[in-house]
C-alpha cells in the first residue's frame, strides 16, 4: 500500500511539472526584471527565452528547450517570453497548447518601449529574436542572439552549472 502511494505521489507530481499553461499573464519589463531577480534566488540558473510565434528559428527551437527543461529541470527555471502582441494573446495559448509547451511562459507587454528594455537586458542585443540570455547569482552569465540548437543549450547550461 505505501509503494502504492509513493507512487501515486511521484507520477501526480510528474504531471503537474508537466502540465501546460491555460493562461498566460502580461507584463511589463520592470516585472519581468524583479521576476528573473526573483528566480535566481537559490543558485539556480535562469534561462530567459524571447521568442514569438510568428517567428520560424524560434518555433524551431523551442522543443530543444522543451527537452533540455526536461533534463535540468531541478537545476535551472525556464521562462519564455513571447513578444507577440497583447491582441494576440489568445493565440499565444492556443501555440502553447499546440505545441505541448511545458515551460512557463510570459507575455511582455512593452513593445512600445523596445528601445528602452532591449540594451538593459544586453547591450549587443540588436532587437531580433530569438535571443536567450542565461543568469546565475544576479548575473548575466551568457548571452545567445539566434536559434540555439539542443546541444548548444545543454552546453550552455552545463558549463553555468559548473
Amino acid at each position: 500500500m505505501k509503494n502504492l502511494i509513493k507512487i501515486f505521489f511521484l507520477l501526480a507530481g510528474f504531471t503537474i511539472s508537466n502540465a501546460q499553461q491555460t493562461k498566460v499573464p502580461s507584463v511589463k519589463y520592470e516585472e519581468l526584471e524583479k521576476r528573473i531577480q526573483q528566480e535566481q534566488e537559490g543558485d539556480k540558473l535562469v534561462v530567459v527565452n524571447f521568442w514569438s510565434t510568428t517567428c520560424a528559428p524560434c518555433v524551431k527551437e523551442l522543443p530543444h528547450f522543451m527537452e533540455v527543461n526536461k533534463v535540468y529541470a531541478g537545476s535551472i527555471k525556464m521562462i519564455l517570453v513571447s513578444l507577440d502582441r497583447l491582441a494576440d494573446k489568445e493565440k499565444v495559448i492556443k501555440f502553447i497548447k499546440n505545441k505541448k509547451l511545458t515551460v512557463e511562459v510570459i507575455l511582455l507587454d512593452d513593445i512600445k518601449r523596445m528601445n528602452t528594455w532591449i540594451p538593459r537586458f544586453e547591450k549587443n542585443w540588436d532587437g531580433n529574436i530569438p535571443v536567450t540570455l542565461f543568469y546565475r547569482n544576479e548575473d548575466k552569465v551568457y548571452f545567445n542572439d539566434g536559434e540555439m540548437g539542443k546541444k548548444e543549450l545543454e552546453n550552455v547550461i552545463v558549463t553555468n552549472l559548473l
